[in-house]
């Protein structure tokens, strides 16, 4: 398989002479090796045929726009609707006996973000991210929503490299080993709603108390309070995000 492939429009004439130099800067990603995208591919055990829809799955939104390159969130949306049908499809195999509500609860529990973050940090996709230079000074190759994002670009980017059968049974696989090994609980929004509900009769409030960052680098501070004084405090790059991670830090005080 070759390297590279320069289309036309991207080789320009200058001062008299042909040059790819800025081909290259836009084909390659500074410091991504064709052994960095191989050892995704090992991990989902799938060879991209086009390993430039590989790249895009691993440009985050900030780096594309200060590179001008293009970033993967369509990927994102497409990889999203695509995971949603995989999950959809494991659980009405596996749950023959279970109801149409049941089976809803249980996907919303998988398909989320701290669900699919997980299943990028099993492929470590942080490490071969692409992100601006503020996202990688604020900790983004371990933002629960950046990672998320990605695995959802890498979904889609399979996808459309493979067709449905052969990204079926890649992505299929990932999500069973994660049911498997019990990643997949409830969101903790979910579960800590379901405790205060039965314990205290009351739903649990949640209120942003914190924002800092530029618009494109937000990271929020939620608090989330429990009838009987318990707190709990969450930060993340969203409000859904921190209001998550509030939620677990109330269930751990719970117990």
């Amino acid at each position: 398989m070759p390297e590279a492939v320069f289309p036309a429009a991207v080789v320009f004439r200058a001062k008299g002479t042909l040059s790819i130099c800025a081909a290259v800067k836009k084909r390659f990603l500074p410091g991504r090796s064709r052994d960095s995208l191989a050892t995704i591919e090992r991990g989902l055990r799938y060879r991209f045929v086009n390993p430039a829809l590989l790249e895009t799955a691993l440009t985050h939104a900030s780096y594309a726009n200060e590179f001008s390159r293009e970033s993967n969130e369509r990927l994102e949306f497409l990889g999203d609707a695509f995971l949603g049908c995989v999950v959809s499809r494991i659980l009405y195999d596996r749950f023959p006996s279970r109801s149409e509500g049941d089976l809803s609860k249980a996907r919303s529990g998988i398909v989320s973000g701290a669900a699919f973050s997980e299943c990028a940090r099993t492929l470590k996709l942080g490490a071969h991210l692409m992100l601006g230079k503020g996202e990688e000074r604020s900790g983004g190759r371990e933002r629960e929503s950046i990672l998320a994002g990605a695995f959802e670009a890498l979904a889609g980017a399979v996808y459309l490299d493979a067709g449905y059968p052969r990204a079926f049974e890649t992505f299929a696989a990932l999500v069973a080993d994660a049911l498997e090994r019990g990643d997949f609980s409830p969101d903790a929004r979910t579960k800590l709603q379901e405790i205060s509900s039965r314990r205290f009769g009351r739903l649990p409030s949640y209120r942003v108390v914190g924002e800092e960052g530029p618009p494109h680098e937000r990271t929020f501070t939620v608090e989330v309070s429990v009838p009987a004084g318990v707190t709990g405090r969450g930060r993340g790059g969203s409000g859904k995000e921190a209001g998550r991670a509030a939620a677990r830090d109330a269930l751990g005080k719970l117990g």
